[in-house]
């Protein structure tokens, strides 16, 4: 049986990724020369050492012991006190805080492999840095420069953590119904009131201070959505000189008792008349709270990617190991790796997680290039694709690795099935998959009659012609799949555009249409990385698994984007 503590981080794939993957050094591209794909394949291997060192041996503890509330004090596993201290001091968080709020501000691309790492060593403890990085650049966004220098910058220091309250128990996506009070005060400052649930990382004792920003109705505010405005709330409130003062008027009420994530504090806070600073315009919240909600959503493809590839690792050691009947077609001895269907599920695993992070590394590389190139609007579309497919796809890769288990894998001591637990929240929280699809065919699609999508799978078809060109059978094939994988995206996306004036139907295939565009982007990738791996003078030792994975996907994923436009184009059945 594997070591449950084990993880190893993927920084070969990295450097792939970072140096040939897209046709040139994107790191010095995104940089302009300031880095390259050496540095950032050093900062990747780096935090993958720091991951497995410190990160992972805590992963199984924070699922099995879980957080508690004592006295009304969330407390976190033994070992993530030090952790989190052992992280702050290592720099990793003033190294992904941006430029402009004081952090040295890595390059989106970096930033998402290392997210990859924290959630692949532990996902219940990297939560915590992708709530207060969400707040960092909320804050940093929207801040006055008084908030800035008393909340802004400790928390790209790392002494003070964030989260964001949105949800109550009668709002969740409907923020318009938020019933959370803020009430002027004679001093400027706010007096909030009301009950925020589902607060991740709500509460703990890893920190000094928690800055939550929170979601509130000041008096005489619009209804719905336009009324609400957004404010900082510290646990402890800080006097002038920066220093801790008496506790704010908010308590933690519970810590949800969850499918997974045990080492995550889910608290439920009541503010009580609690003081509050407003960030941002009145009536301006949501504004602010979307900063930290698509930085978010972006996180969880990274999430997922990095579970993903947790369970998949445990898998595969485990079927290296395993001696279980005689193997067709293999001599004695052989271990259940070499079963077809094992084999296939492990091929499914490791070709669909590359297409994941693939991806993370291409998105991080469009919001680099935003501003000099561009690409901004290609960026901000693949948000809820990569939010929405990588999500539901873990919890097939996940169930996958328990299958691989067989019996075993059922059974908690072997660890395999935390990771499925865990994963089963990412389709659901920062906005479920049909809240990313609503985004995606709406506000994405609809809205800029298609120019986006039209855009992206030109560029796709012309990565077909490139692979034709190269005299090769997986490019062959691959060529071939690929160009009716975009055949039928582009049929159901005109499917999708005729549904515009009736929405019923284009809302109710939005889901299978997300997946189509994530399926087909993820068999892109794979594509990209044939070019690169045909284009080595030399056979590389990776060469041969990217050109079996790539033709794997291709028969096994990619061939689900024709059935899925067939989908698309029937439109609300009844």
């Amino acid at each position: 049986m594997a070591d449950a503590s084990t993880y190893t981080a993927p920084a070969e794939d990295y450097a792939f990724l970072y140096r040939e993957a897209f046709g040139t050094d994107i790191v010095a591209r995104a940089t302009g020369g300031a880095m390259d794909a050496g540095d950032a394949v050093d900062v990747v291997t780096a935090a993958g050492e720091f991951a497995a060192e410190v990160l992972a041996p805590l992963d199984q503890v924070g699922d099995r012991v879980g957080a508690t509330l004592v006295d009304g004090q969330a407390r976190l596993p033994e070992g993530f006190a030090e952790a989190y201290a052992a992280l702050v001091e290592a720099g990793w968080i003033t190294a992904e805080a941006p430029e402009s709020a004081g952090g040295n501000g890595l390059p989106v691309l970096i930033q998402n492999g290392l997210g990859e790492i924290w959630n692949g060593s532990n996902m219940a403890f990297a939560l915590c840095w992708m709530l207060t990085a969400g707040a960092i650049h909320a804050l940093d966004a929207v801040a006055s420069p008084e908030l800035r220098e008393t909340y802004l910058a400790p928390m790209v220091e790392g002494r003070w953590t964030g989260t964001m309250n949105l949800t109550e128990p009668q709002a969740g996506t409907d923020l318009g119904a938020i019933r959370t009070t803020a009430t002027p005060n004679d001093d400027g400052t706010w007096s909030i009131s009301g009950q925020k649930i589902f607060i991740t990382w709500g509460d703990h004792d890893v920190a000094d201070n928690i800055v939550h920003l929170v979601l509130a109705r000041t008096p005489g505010a619009p209804e719905g959505a336009k009324g609400i405005s957004l404010f900082v709330v510290p646990k402890f409130l800080v006097n002038a000189d920066g220093s801790l003062g008496e506790r704010n008027g908010v308590q933690t009420v519970s810590l949800e008792h969850k499918i997974g994530i045990h080492g995550s504090p889910t608290a439920v806070l009541s503010y009580e008349g609690a003081t509050g600073y407003l960030a941002g315009g009145l009536h301006g919240g949501l504004a602010g709270m979307f900063v930290m909600m698509n930085s978010a959503r972006a996180g969880m493809g990274l999430q997922a990617t990095g579970v993903s590839d947790r369970a998949y690792q445990r898998a595969l050691a485990y079927a290296q190991a395993r001696l279980q009947g005689p193997v067709l077609g293999r001599e004695d001895g052989a271990t259940i790796a070499e079963h077809p269907d094992v084999r296939r599920l492990l091929l499914a695993m490791s070709s669909e997680i590359f297409a994941m992070r693939a991806m993370g590394v291409y998105v991080g590389d469009l919001f680099d290039r935003a501003e000099t190139e561009g690409t901004l609007a290609r960026a901000e579309f693949f948000v809820p694709i990569f939010k929405g497919w990588t999500t539901e796809e873990a919890l097939r890769i996940t169930s996958d690795a328990i299958q691989v288990h067989g019996g075993m894998g059922f059974i908690e001591e072997t660890g395999v099935a935390q990771h499925y637990r865990d994963a089963r929240i990412m389709p659901i929280y920062e906005g479920t998959t049909a809240i990313q699809s609503n985004d995606l065919v709406g506000r994405k699609l609809i809205r800029d009659g298609g120019a986006t999508a039209s855009a992206l799978l030109d560029d796709m078809s012309e990565t077909v012609a490139t692979l034709r060109g190269l005299s090769h059978p997986v490019a062959g094939r691959t060529a071939d799949r690929l160009e009716r994988a975009v055949d039928a995206a582009r049929r159901a996306t005109a499917a999708v555009l005729g549904f515009a004036a009736s929405p019923r139907d284009a809302y109710a295939v939005s889901v299978p249409y997300l997946t189509l565009l994530g399926t087909l982007a993820g068999g892109w990738m794979h594509a990209l990385a044939i070019v690169a791996v045909l284009g080595h003078d030399a056979e590389q030792p990776a060469d041969a698994q990217r050109l079996l994975e790539a033709d794997f996907y291709g028969a096994h994923h990619l061939s689900r984007v024709a059935a899925l436009a067939e989908t698309v184009e029937a439109g609300e059945i009844g």
